[in-house]
């Protein structure tokens, strides 16, 4: 998402300056190419974000040291890494006059099981993971840095977004490791009996919504990103066969405790403030993901 956001943004005029943990593959070399520059280092290092500040005037904060699958089994270094970590970034970001900051926060874990779908910024918040939780605590601390410092901000609660460039390697996002797997010929994996229901979002639309997010100016802080469709797993599959022109092997595995059983978000406030909606159909998306990833291989 970092890098569709960061030639995003070069192509819309500004100077871009991407940090990230450093990379074993040529994603920096990718960015330098489009006039970003790529600065490497440890979130967790005051030095190394201070580097990265220096002279910005807005802030992308994309970075999440853990996965919602992962995040129970370690809540201590979940909060750790991510709300201190944040916490810091703040301090930082008061200390070089950044004037905004948007944070990318997770639609699909901050409510828990709904009480009601589609789900609006007002269904209250329950989270089944610690990654959820990590996620409204820097809300809410993004919340105090405005009224304490008058830093501007805005929150984007994000559902499942997939596209091109999404890591395999970490399993995380069902519609990445499902197209690599088919791409490969290997059996995918699916927790429970697959009706659990998700709503799928394309990169490219997300990305689209942090732009707005980034010229917004009102007083509503916090959106919700999503197509506002439910789609099953087993629909999921349907689709991926489509793409891929073929059936595909399955292994259904017992449900996992944290899986809420659907997860669809009323995006009325994003259309409505940021003038905003998810434009890509699933098909068309899986069409765009699919050839990225065949002609990557």
């Amino acid at each position: 998402m970092g890098s569709h956001l960061a030639e995003a943004l070069a192509r819309a005029g500004h100077r871009v300056r991407v940090f990230d943990r450093p990379h074993l593959d040529t994603l920096p070399l990718v960015l330098g190419h489009r006039g970003c520059e790529v600065l490497s280092g440890d979130f967790l290092n005051p030095e190394d974000l201070a580097r990265a500040l220096t002279g910005a005037e807005a802030v992308f904060h994309l970075v999440s040291t853990t996965l919602p699958k992962t995040s129970n089994d370690n809540p201590l270094y979940d909060a750790e890494t991510n709300v201190l970590g944040t916490l810091r970034l703040l301090q930082l970001c008061r200390q070089h006059r950044v004037a905004k900051l948007v944070f990318i926060s997770s639609g699909g874990t901050v409510y828990g099981a709904p009480a009601t779908l589609p789900i609006d910024e007002t269904h209250p918040t329950q989270p089944t993971c610690a990654y959820g939780i990590h996620k409204l605590m820097v809300e809410k601390y993004l919340h105090l840095s405005h009224l304490l410092h008058g830093l501007d901000y805005c929150v984007l609660r994000v559902a499942n977004a997939y596209g091109e460039r999404q890591r395999t390697d970490v399993a995380q996002g069902a519609v990445a490791v499902f197209l690599e797997r088919a791409l490969r010929g290997e059996a995918i994996r699916i927790w429970g009996d697959g009706s659990v229901v998700r709503d799928y979002v394309y990169v490219g639309d997300v990305v689209k919504a942090l732009l707005k997010a980034l010229a917004y100016s009102g007083e509503r802080k916090v959106f919700n990103i999503g197509c506002g469709a439910g789609v099953s797993v087993n629909r999921l599959v349907k689709e991926i066969e489509a793409v891929v022109g073929r059936p595909l092997a399955l292994e259904y595995s017992p449900a996992r405790g944290f899986d809420v059983p659907a997860n669809v978000l009323d995006c009325s406030l994003a259309r409505q403030h940021l003038a905003w909606k998810a434009e890509t159909t699933l098909a068309e998306g899986l069409r765009r993901t699919c050839e990225w990833m065949r002609s990557a291989r």
